[in-house]
């Protein structure tokens, strides 16, 4: 097991304010810092606990002027209990395989990530991404990462092909959904939804207490479909909270991909 990692070693940057791409009409700025050397697991686990996020070689964390809407969300796995929508999501997926890989990209992988960004993400920073781009996203870590396949298994035209795939980081404490995508074509699948679903049911088996989900922005639609996977907690005044418990209340929002 890891243990916490001082902070106070670290070098922090401010970027420059740009667009912000989950509200409108706002400006957002991000500290970051490098993950490097021997320590990196380490550092990685104690910034995700402080509410940072990974990226290739980078670990980072909102610093908007004036909004703090990006909060830090994590799923209490040992509490967590899949209510009848989820159970309706896991047994459509039941052909479904998962396979763990390396953290190594593979151009079947970049091409369903280019169908996904495009069909989900056309206009974000993202729908440019080459293949050379993916791989250092994949690959470009010093800290305790894989990905995980999943293939569609039922006689068809589309056994054997890639249907989701995840990247994630493996904490002392919990699983970090980094970034994951997804066939599209099929919306009743809610393919999203099943590898959340999926994460949970990997780190229960683990014994892992959380999954961590990145941020859930209030007020953004886009992100609203993370805080349907109670119990979850969010990071507020530098600890870890019940969603109930915040000043946001009870406001669960709804994927449109993935209503029944």
């Amino acid at each position: 097991m890891t243990r916490p990692f001082p902070t106070k070693n670290l070098r922090f940057y401010l970027t420059a304010p740009s667009a912000c791409p989950y509200l409108p009409d706002r400006r957002e700025r991000k500290v970051f810092t490098g993950l490097e050397g021997p320590d990196s697991a380490s550092v990685n686990d104690s910034l995700t606990h402080a509410g940072f996020r990974r990226s290739q070689n980078i670990a980072y964390r909102p610093a908007c002027e004036a909004c703090d809407a990006c909060v830090s969300a994590r799923v209490v796995c040992g509490q967590f209990s899949p209510n009848r929508r989820w159970r309706k999501i896991i047994a459509r997926n039941q052909d479904l395989s998962r396979h763990l890989r390396p953290a190594e990209a593979t151009e079947e992988q970049f091409w369903l990530l280019r169908r996904y960004l495009l069909s989900r993400h056309g206009e974000g920073g993202m729908s440019d991404m080459t293949l050379l781009d993916y791989a250092a996203m994949v690959e470009e870590s010093a800290v305790r990462t894989h990905v995980v396949e999943y293939r569609f298994t039922a006689p068809g035209p589309d056994q054997g092909e890639l249907a989701g795939c995840a990247l994630v980081d493996v904490l002392r404490d919990g699983l970090s959904l980094v970034y994951s995508f997804f066939d599209t074509r099929d919306a009743r699948r809610s393919l999203g939804s099943h590898i959340i679903l999926d994460h949970i049911a990997q780190a229960q088996a683990a014994g892992f207490p959380h999954l961590y989900l990145g941020y859930w922005v209030h007020g953004s639609e886009k992100m609203a479909y993370k805080a349907q996977f109670q119990p979850i907690e969010l990071l507020r005044g530098g600890a870890w909270r019940p969603f109930s418990d915040t000043h946001f209340g009870e406001h669960v929002g709804v994927d449109e991909a993935d209503i029944d």
